[in-house]
């Protein structure tokens, strides 16, 4: 087993100012707060044909040991406050919360 993976996928609105720089400070921060976060990642889709992106822009991608470390995250009260700024910027997403299993470890 490879731990437990939350994967958000994003489209910010287009009408609102964001300032994608203070949204992932803010992730960074967050991130940072929580030890049961073992591991963030995020990137800016800059391959996908529109259709296939289908708007979204963005991925944000976070490792735990396991499942129980993941709830715990979902509770914490930075977790919390930086969700209603992070949602509010907000246009469409997509959550995928899953066991992963690792097919290949980095060399």
């Amino acid at each position: 087993m490879g731990g437990f993976k939350h994967l958000v996928v994003v489209k910010f609105k287009e009408d609102v100012e964001v300032e994608v720089e203070v949204i992932l400070k803010g992730m960074e921060k967050l991130v940072s707060e929580v030890d049961a976060v073992k591991c963030f990642e995020w990137g800016q889709d800059i391959e996908s044909p529109e259709m296939l992106g289908q708007g979204f822009t963005h991925a944000f991608l976070m490792s735990f040991e396991k499942k129980e470390d993941y709830t715990a995250f979902t509770t914490h009260p930075t977790h919390i406050e930086f969700s209603a700024t992070f949602v509010a910027a907000i246009d469409k997403f997509v959550v995928l919360d899953f066991p992963s299993v690792v097919a290949k470890s980095p060399a």
